[in-house]
């Protein structure tokens, strides 16, 4: 119990203190000492002080979730794909983030706009490594350049790869930086190290719509655009009310080498001299809504348009299939391709097949809305052998014998899970569509026109409503009198036209700054 003090006099009060001050002192020499805060060390990083060599990276994306792929200057309402990838690079120390991607020569193999997806898209870059630039080439046995072996380089260990404070992305666990596998060897006099983990490492970082399928070793000449053999690119769509064997013949006319300049979007900025583009394969197929290849039931499956070519013009493939889908609701005849393709008259095009008429010149492009991008995939962007080679990382051995990658095995169920939960969605939606047709019966069916008599049938049923499939689902209505057959629109201008314009136009800004800058030089001046 403590005592009273309000009945103490003065001289108890000051002997008590006193008291109170000898013991203290030393009850506090045998207490333990409060630990101090630890002071947070920021460690500087500087890449030139690591290895580096030069990557390809494999990657797939949801194009949903982005405002496009490439980098952009202005202010975007969603992020771009390259954004997000170049970021997470820089955050784990693999790139200097501030420097720039032309610091690193990050060059990409095909540009996507937004909304496009890609399940096999390739950019290359310089990043860092454990081993450093190889002299070789991809898949042979690599040995590490001067600069990964003269000199005493940083130690690269797990805090390396952790991300800055203020970063609400998940740090990465010690599993993936600890003794990465590597199948490169290296001569016996020299003490290799393992390379760095590049897939584990990445996909740790990025969000699940972004995901590094594979990386390769490439020479410092390698260039991600200009080394690609050939692109193939996939647009889904259901085949609904849709006439597949017109779009099939509509689609041959496209294989060959062709002039495409009435089937994509012209871009002045870009000063295209010629047009013509190789298409490779253009085929209608059924496919299944289902990861697997096992035959999926006919209310399961959905159409896919399977482009490939060794390059192509912007939009280049949703205008082409703008053209498909009108051909398949019948609204337009699949010769209607071979006269879009008749766009020079120094080059004509022959006739698709014997006994059909040459088809007209069409010499500038006429109005039409291009096909939803959410349905279009770059599907693959294809290498040779001498270029790529295409790996993962560490390798372990299942039960069965079969080596899969730790990380393969964890990506694969991510994808699963994301797949399991998409084919949910589709279930929801499908059942609510049956709950809505319990009140509101579905309506006959869109697309039945003859594209030989639809100028008839719109003079003779003019109230008709037409539901014009634009892809992805979506639909442009109108009625059927309003309906123009591709040929008889309004055309745009010559390309040669806009070019030129476009050049004009550069001149007449660049002269008009060239006379500010010596308007601002001469009132200095004065």
């Amino acid at each position: 119990m403590s005592p009273s003090y309000e009945s103490w006099s003065r001289e108890d009060l000051i002997a008590r203190l006193n008291l109170l001050d000898s013991i203290l002192p030393a009850s506090r020499a045998h207490s333990s000492p409060r630990p101090r805060p630890r002071r947070k060390i920021t460690k500087s990083f500087d890449i030139s002080s690591y290895p580096r060599r030069k990557i390809a990276l494999k990657f797939c994306y949801a194009g949903w979730e982005y405002n496009g792929l490439a980098f952009q200057t202005d202010k975007t309402p969603l992020p771009t794909v390259e954004e997000t990838l170049y970021n997470a690079l820089a955050s784990c120390r693999l790139i200097d983030g501030a420097a720039g991607p032309q610091a690193c020569g990050w060059e990409r193999c095909g540009r996507t706009d937004r909304g496009v997806s890609s399940a096999g898209q390739v950019v290359s870059l310089w990043v860092r490594s454990n081993l450093g630039q190889a002299d070789s080439v991809p898949g042979t046995s690599l040995a590490p350049s001067t600069s990964a072996l003269v000199g005493t380089a940083p130690e690269i260990t797990d805090s390396d790869f952790l991300l800055d404070a203020e970063s609400e992305l998940p740090l990465l666990e010690l599993s993936d930086t600890e003794e990465p596998h590597s199948t490169l060897s290296a001569p016996p006099s020299v003490e290799r190290e393992q390379e760095l983990r590049y897939v584990s490492i990445l996909n740790r970082i990025l969000p699940p719509t972004i995901r590094i399928l594979a990386w390769s070793p490439i020479d410092p000449s390698f260039s991600s655009r200009f080394n690609c053999k050939n692109r193939h690119y996939k647009y889904f769509f259901s085949p609904d009310g849709l006439d597949l064997e017109a779009m099939r013949d509509a689609a041959q006319r496209l294989i060959g080498e062709h002039d495409f300049r009435n089937l994509c979007k012209i871009d002045p900025s870009k000063q295209i001299a010629s047009y013509k583009r190789r298409i490779l394969r253009a085929e209608i197929n059924m496919t299944s809504v289902f990861a697997d290849d096992d035959p999926a039931p006919p209310s399961a499956r959905m159409c896919v348009f399977d482009l490939a070519g060794n390059a192509f013009l912007y939009n280049q493939v949703r205008h082409i299939m703008a053209v498909l889908l009108l051909v398949g609701a019948g609204l337009e005849s699949s010769t209607v391709v071979s006269a879009l393709l008749n766009a020079n008259p120094t080059d004509p095009e022959p006739p698709f097949r014997e006994g059909e008429p040459a088809p007209e010149f069409v010499t500038c492009k006429p109005e039409y809305q291009m096909a939803d991008p959410l349905p279009l995939v770059l599907w693959e962007c294809t290498y040779g052998a001498d270029d790529v080679a295409w790996q993962t990382d560490d390798q372990e051995r299942e039960d069965g014998g079969e080596a899969m990658s730790v990380g393969a095995k964890s990506l694969y169920r991510q994808m699963n899970a994301i797949h399991v939960r998409s084919l949910i969605h589709s279930v929801l939606d499908a059942h609510f569509l049956r709950a809505v047709s319990a009140f509101h019966p579905s309506p006959s069916t869109s697309f039945s026109l003859n594209a030989s008599t639809t100028s008839d049938f719109s003079r003779s049923n003019p109230s008709t409503v037409l539901n014009i499939p634009l892809g992805g689902g979506m639909t442009r209505r109108t009625a059927a009198r309003y309906y123009i057959p591709l040929l008889l629109r309004k055309r745009l201008e010559h390309v040669d036209v806009v070019n030129n314009r476009w050049r004009q136009k550069g001149k007449i800004e660049r002269r008009a700054e060239k006379n500010a800058d010596t308007l601002v030089l001469v009132n200095a001046n004065e």
